[in-house]
């Protein structure tokens, strides 16, 4: 399972982090009844408090796309409500091939972010592009 924190964003952890696994879910990379990773492994593999977890894991039961079953764990809903956009759906294929290929460039999350993040600015501002 690949999902990024940016800690510099604006946006929370916790709101990173269940933004990400909706996602997941909505684009069918997490499969209906598919455990999640227990809070306290996937906090350390994020090092991010079990707390921050905890509370992407909460928001995502309140709204019914996962279920915890206690000590078994917790798990994408039988059939999560949640609509996948064909846009949003390509988004993310585009999403998944620019990580691989900055995988396979050797950059880390954070050049590749930078990268994307300078990419959308030479956009808006035709004035990066010539300089």
């Amino acid at each position: 399972m690949r999902i990024w924190i940016d800690e510099s964003a604006r946006i929370p952890p916790y709101e990173q982090l269940r933004a990400q696994l909706r996602l997941m879910v909505s684009s069918g990379q997490l499969k209906p009844r598919e455990r999640l990773p227990p809070i306290r492994a996937l906090a350390q593999e994020l090092s991010l408090a079990p707390g921050t977890v905890a509370r992407a894991y909460r928001e995502l039961e309140w709204e019914g796309i996962v279920e915890g079953r206690g000590r078994a764990g917790t798990f994408v809903a039988n059939e999560p409500p949640v609509a996948f956009s064909v846009v949003e759906r390509q988004l993310a294929d585009a999403a998944e091939a620019f990580a691989a290929e900055a995988d396979r460039l050797g950059a880390g999350q954070q050049a590749a972010l930078l990268a994307l993040e300078t990419a959308f600015a030479a956009r808006s501002d035709p004035d990066l592009d010539s300089g």
